[in-house]
């Protein structure tokens, strides 16, 4: 098995009348689609009918394809097409803007962007502004899919496990979103672990429904639960996105048996009054990260099942995935378990030296055995250096913050990269400064997170004007500077509050002081200085 099409091949022919996607009524409203299954044969079938179009139009081997469908069937079945030819997918948030899009596209280089039709127009447009030859198409508008503007890459050679499967970007911290190549590797492990888990977190061959309400433009709905679906069979729930009013009753109809999780969910289902329907539901058990401590205990005792922790990254995928899965497994703690055999994991200081027990340190893993990197990310994409500085030591550097008890579990602590969380979406600071001082008003700006009861993180803007803001002008200018932010970020990456300051933390060399930046930022919500534009922050 050398591909994810040919593992998915594999259990379609197995399971071929079985259910591969169950769309909820909720889903299948927002998108405009039908409410029905979708069984493995007839999923095959679709995807053999876009493979033999793909190929026919010259796409093959080393081609890049975007993929701009949101949650939609459309988006498995296109990937899995594409990957049979040996086409990497790079998946496009649909909430992508202008700066976005330009940036993604330049530097991705992908050959073509398939998307839905009210997108068209910005793709081309991106396209243009970043000198990339690239076709856009609407595969339910569009008769004829275009050709590919150049010959295969590699044309003439086989995908293999190592072969670029994905790339996925996430957010820097110091400049630009990063590229991460993902092979074929990457992905059929993450399905072969998901599928192999024991203890809290068994998997039943054929028998899951997996419910996410994740964007499959992440690595946990993409690597994990859509994977290990495609490796265990079952069905695979792929929610447009978390509704909590209505969570349970798609809950009930597509009678899910896991739940992925992020740790705003349980926070938002804990706020609805109680009800005997509350353990109305087959779920088993929950896959997550990042439930509030005092909501955890108060959730599995209310709701029936556990939510089990775990840790990864979109550069370690399954390689490095640390899960809570066995008893003990300190409910309420922010524990995410033991290593297992297969990672090994240090905790050190700031001069690269391990930490006793009990005393956080930054968490850097690597595989077990002869290959460190195994079944990791294979690079950032034209970033070296960046590739090396993450792998320097031999060990891949996290970033997070992690404490170890006496018994070897592992509690998460905090981030030491400026990475700002927001409901589950990471947010580069540097990303949205960037856009930020090039507002009129902006002689520069600072970004940070501030702490939200609901959302996790919520962005923070401290700005330095170019000239004074009297009191009463405030309002004007803070909705001014969010405007031009939503018109080139995704909503959720503009700011939620803006603050004038006269100065902001710098290092000795004139660089901005994160940390003590973070601690201004839980500081000036409330200030007379800080204008909250949460309001602002709307899905378009």
């Amino acid at each position: 098995m050398h591909t994810v099409h040919q593992r998915f091949a594999t259990t379609a022919a197995r399971a071929s009348a079985a259910e591969f996607l169950f769309l909820d009524a909720v889903t299948a409203q927002a998108y405009g689609i039908p409410a029905q299954p979708v069984s493995w044969g007839a999923a095959a079938q679709e995807i053999e009918r876009l493979r033999a179009l793909y190929a026919a139009a010259g796409y093959g081997h080393g081609h890049r394809v975007g993929l701009l469908l949101e949650n939609r069937p459309a988006f498995l079945f296109h990937w899995f097409a594409l990957n049979a030819l040996g086409v990497s997918v790079v998946p496009m948030n649909a909430e992508m803007r202008s700066a976005e899009l330009e940036y993604l596209i330049g530097h991705s280089e992908i050959a073509l962007a398939v998307t839905l039709p009210q997108r068209l127009a910005d793709l081309r447009n991106a396209a243009r502004i970043a000198g990339v030859r690239m076709a856009a198409w609407d595969p339910d508008g569009d008769a004829v899919l275009p050709r590919a503007p150049a010959p295969a890459p590699l044309e003439g050679t086989a995908p293999g496990l190592a072969s670029e499967c994905a790339l996925l970007y996430t957010s820097g911290t110091t400049g630009r979103p990063k590229g991460c190549r993902l092979s074929n590797e990457y992905f059929l492990r993450a399905g072969e672990w998901y599928a192999g888990l024991d203890g809290v977190c068994s998997v039943r061959r054929d028998a899951e429904r997996i419910i996410t309400p994740l964007p499959l433009n992440h690595v946990n709905a993409m690597a994990f639960s859509t994977m290990v679906v495609v490796t265990a069979g079952g069905c695979l729930v792929q929610l447009d996105r978390f509704h909590p009013r209505s969570w349970w009753q798609s809950v009930r109809d597509s009678r899910a048996t896991i739940v992925h999780y992020l740790g705003v969910m349980p926070a938002m289902l804990l706020t609805a009054p109680a009800s005997p329907q509350d353990s109305a539901h087959q779920v088993r058990w929950g896959f997550g990260a990042g439930v509030d401590r005092k909501n955890h205990a108060v959730f599995e005792e209310r709701f029936g099942f556990p939510l089990v922790e775990a840790w990864a990254m979109t550069e370690t995928g399954a390689s490095a995935c640390i899960m809570a899965n066995h008893e003990p497994r300190h409910v309420g703690a922010s524990c995410f378990g033991k290593p297992e055999a297969f990672v090994e994991v240090r905790l050190v200081d700031e001069q690269g030296q391990d930490v006793p027990d009990d005393v956080p340190g930054e968490l850097l893993v690597r595989s077990s055995g002869p290959d460190p990197r195994r079944y990791f990310f294979s690079e950032y994409l034209k970033d070296p250096d960046a590739t090396a500085q993450a792998w320097a030591d031999g060990w891949f550097h996290t970033g997070d913050m992690v404490k170890r008890d006496a018994a070897g579990h592992l509690y998460f602590i905090d981030r030491k990269k400026n990475v700002i969380r927001r409901s589950g979406e990471n947010i580069s600071a540097v990303e949205v400064e960037s856009v930020l001082n090039q507002h009129p008003a902006v002689k520069s700006s600072a970004v940070a997170a501030t702490p939200d009861p609901v959302r996790g993180d919520e962005v923070l803007a401290c700005i330095i004007p170019r000239d004074p803001v009297p009191p009463e002008q405030r309002e004007a200018l803070a909705a001014s500077i969010v405007q031009h932010a939503l018109a080139q970020l995704a909503y959720y990456k503009a700011p939620g509050y803006v603050a004038f300051v006269d100065e902001v933390p710098l290092t000795p060399s004139q660089k901005i002081q994160r940390g003590q930046l973070r601690e201004l930022a839980r500081s000036l919500p409330g200030a007379a200085c800080c204008i909250d534009t949460r309001t602002m922050k709307k899905r378009q």
